[in-house]
This record gives C-alpha cells, sequence and structure tokens, in this order.
C-alpha cells in the first residue's frame, strides 16, 4: 500500500516536470518588457537625466534596491562609451555600457548581468515630446531567453517583476525632472 502511494506520488512528481518542460519549451526566444510614462518635462531634461550614467543612477530602481551596492563608473559617465558595473548581495553584479545617443530622443545601453545570472541585454529608453511641454518615456528591455529564463518564466511572470522596477523608475525620473510646485508667498 505504501509502495504504491509513492509510485502514484513520483508518477505525479514526474507529470509535472513534464508539463513544466513541456510549457518551457513554448516559451518565445526573446523577450521584451516596456514601461512608459507621461512627464512634464522637456526631452531635454529628461535626455540629460539617462545619458549620464550618474544622473541615471540618481533614480535607477536598481541602485536603490541595495544602499551597499558597490558601483564603478568609467572615465566617461556620459554618452556613448560611457560605463558603469556594480556588485551588490541584493542585486547582482553585471555592468551597462551607453552604445548609442540620438539627443534629445533615444538612449540605448547594453547590459551585461554576471550574477544571479549570465544575461546580455538591450535597454532603451525613448523619448517623445507632447503638448503643453511634457514628454513621454519609454523604457524597454530586450534580449534572448535561453531555457533557465524560459522555465523561470513558466513559474514567474517575469514581464510583471521587471516592469515594476522600470515603473518605479520613470516615477523616480518624473519626480526629479518636474518642476517643484510653487509655494504661495505669505
Amino acid at each position: 500500500m505504501v509502495l504504491t502511494l509513492f509510485k502514484l506520488i513520483g508518477g505525479l512528481l514526474v507529470l509535472l516536470l513534464l508539463v513544466l518542460l513541456f510549457q518551457a519549451s513554448r516559451q518565445p526566444d526573446h523577450f521584451k518588457v516596456e514601461r512608459q510614462l507621461r512627464i512634464q518635462a522637456s526631452p531635454e531634461t529628461l535626455f540629460a537625466l539617462i545619458q549620464d550614467l550618474r544622473q541615471f543612477n540618481r533614480w535607477n530602481p536598481y541602485e536603490k534596491k541595495d544602499p551597499q551596492i558597490q558601483g564603478q563608473y568609467s572615465a566617461q559617465t556620459a554618452g556613448p562609451g560611457a560605463r558603469y558595473a556594480w556588485q551588490s548581495k541584493e542585486v547582482g553584479e553585471g555592468s551597462l555600457e551607453i552604445t548609442e545617443l540620438q539627443a534629445p530622443q533615444r538612449v540605448a545601453m547594453r547590459l551585461d548581468f554576471i550574477k544571479p545570472f549570465e544575461a546580455h541585454n538591450q535597454a532603451e529608453f525613448r523619448i517623445e515630446a507632447l503638448p503643453g511641454g511634457a514628454s513621454q518615456v519609454s523604457w524597454s528591455m530586450t534580449g534572448p531567453s535561453p531555457f533557465v529564463s524560459k522555465l523561470m518564466g513558466v513559474i514567474f511572470n517575469m514581464d510583471r517583476m521587471i516592469g515594476r522596477d522600470f515603473e518605479a523608475g520613470l516615477h523616480d525620473l518624473k519626480a526629479l525632472a518636474e518642476p517643484a510646485p510653487a509655494t504661495p508667498a505669505n
């Protein structure tokens, strides 16, 4: 009786594993996460806060996740070739490098993650001028989905997890870029 129960449980676990592996194999080979936010600031103001990595890290949500993060900037901190590398217990280890600029509409970056997983992705910021001095800012990340990522994607909603960080970052960018409301004089 006990042996039969163990066989049944073992069979169910093998079946569950096979279903999980099958679902993972059906996931796309590439991913894209994107979030947008309307900010009451000029494209030039926003571009300056993105294309300079020291300014970028003032609102970068991943920097805020670990106050003990150890980061190192290259000699050049703005424009193509500017690079930032980090080590952190909370957000892992990796680097980012600005690869392309189209002032003031676009900043492209290469993201290389070493820990906790090796990954090589592309990030892109697009800034579109809107009427009334506002801008629409779009933050996206794309990259390949190796099988391990596909397997994690079956269990975790990666778009939601990364998307929440992008949303938090865009809101911090908004708080930094928008002019403070005028206080009435007494």
